[in-house]
């Protein structure tokens, strides 16, 4: 079966990865790649526009995306980011007859629009924190000076990972406000906001597949998002992952897989929306049971970095049967083995970076390591150099998380670029007490 997966990061050089081993792959293509990739797939130069890209350009790339595929006789389409599902890649290529992996417009809204997760979370019982929405500054100003306690801004849109914007004051949330709704730092993706009560606890990533009907859930993991050691610092797209969460209580573990991912699921379909693809809740586990932070379309990056290596069934199987409608056909399976994924940077991120700094100590890594290209390409001497914020993501597998954290570290040490940063402390946390239990009787969707 010839696949074509789209995207360039990490995550997708995961996903290549994973497909190479895959007995099925015929001829795999990936669009547009990185220098990672190009060493599994062919390569094809169609740039991903982002979700406010005008629509033309969009209609453009949909349909140079649906072309290549017929083209090449492409059996499956794999999309790895969310502006293309939330733009409606995967429609238009379904449309064409086109299998696709990952799911409707309709259902990526899930993640495109926070106000809609929330309506959906509402609506159907979902545990989540308070929250309300705004388009107007006056009245989101008004609401964070009503609240008891710190908030968290969002962006109602798409915005890479860093529309969120955790406060220790109002006055930094009204700042926060100012910046999207008056100065619209984030452009069309923050013209909405939705402003949610700052919970405490710890967060945890709970990846699933599911074909519309069924589910099959996949190993907890923890992203570390902050850009500097002890969680201080803004947001980043993700500066390391870990897998297993072995803090995380078996009965809340339980509580997030019922109540969380397969109670939205059904709720997506009861809504004419069913649900094909990767859904990744991102939660925070409070004294009061769990609470979704927020809904993500696909797999996450970094977590895809951690949770691929420890898949021990065939990849491509799983995603024809999700397109198919058939997974409670598929055995999956996952290895007992602990992940840890180390992201390099770039100077700056996730401010302003420079690019094309030649990566050095790349062939010095153990053979048993893994290290997926996120910002790279090939220039024209034929050096492999940075092109973008997040560089590479440095993952190594051992029985234990402290184990492959001290691998992955012993590896990350014999890479080099100028301005190369990372935190240190990526999956030191997993030692820390473990989840606590929900409180009898409180309320969910509040």
């Amino acid at each position: 079966m010839d696949v074509l997966l789209i995207g360039s990061g990490a995550r997708e050089h995961a996903i290549a990865w994973k497909l190479r081993q895959s007995p099925r792959l015929g001829a795999l293509y990936a669009a547009p790649g990185n220098a990672g990739i190009a060493q599994l797939a062919e390569t094809l130069p169609l740039v991903v526009p982002k979700a406010d890209a005008p629509q033309e350009q969009i209609d453009a790339y949909c349909g140079a995306v649906v072309a290549a595929a017929r083209e090449r006789r492409v059996e499956l389409v794999a999309i790895g980011p969310e502006d293309p599902l939330s733009f409606g890649l995967a429609d238009r290529l379904q449309i064409a007859g086109i299998r696709a992996f990952g799911p409707s417009q309709a259902a990526a809204r899930i993640e495109s629009s926070k106000a809609f997760a929330k309506e959906v979370m509402r609506r159907h019982g979902v545990p989540m924190g308070a929250a309300a929405r705004f388009d107007d500054f006056e009245a989101a100003r008004a609401y964070v000076e009503s609240r008891a306690g710190d908030v968290v801004v969002k962006a109602d849109g798409l915005a890479a990972g860093k529309g969120a914007i955790v406060t220790d004051s109002h006055e930094e949330a009204i700042d926060a406000l100012r910046g999207l709704l008056v100065e619209g730092a984030l452009g069309a993706a923050g013209r909405t906001v939705v402003i949610e009560d700052r919970l405490a606890g710890r967060e945890v990533s709970a990846h699933a597949f599911s074909d519309g009907q069924h589910i099959v859930h996949m190993p907890f993991a923890c992203d570390h998002k902050a850009v500097y050691d002890g969680d201080i610092g803004p947001n980043t797209g993700g500066m390391g992952a870990y897998s297993p969460a072995s803090w995380l209580r078996d009965d809340v573990a339980a509580t997030v897989r019922r109540e969380v991912t397969e109670r939205t699921v059904a709720a997506l379909a009861a809504e004419g929306a069913p649900y094909r693809g990767v859904l990744f809740p991102g939660l925070m586990i409070t004294a009061g049971g769990p609470r979704v932070l927020e809904f993500n379309c696909r797999f996450g990056d970094p977590e895809t970095e951690v949770l691929l290596p420890r898949l021990e069934s065939d990849l491509l199987e799983i995603m024809v049967a999700c397109a198919d409608g058939t997974l409670d056909g598929v055995d999956v399976r996952w290895t007992d083995e602990a992940a840890v994924t180390v992201m390099l940077a770039s100077g700056g991120y996730p401010g302003a970076y420079e690019t094309g700094k030649p990566i050095d100590g790349l062939g010095d890594v153990d053979g048993d390591a893994l290290v997926f290209h996120a910002g790279t390409k090939v220039d024209a001497a034929g050096r492999i150099v940075t092109n973008g914020g997040r560089v590479l993501a440095v993952t190594a597998t051992a029985p234990t998380v402290p184990q492959a954290r001290e691998k992955a570290y012993r590896n990350v040490a014999r890479i080099r670029f100028d301005g190369m940063h990372y935190r240190r402390d990526i999956g030191a946390s997993d030692d820390a007490p473990p989840s606590p239990s929900p409180l009898v009787g409180e309320g969910v969707g509040e």
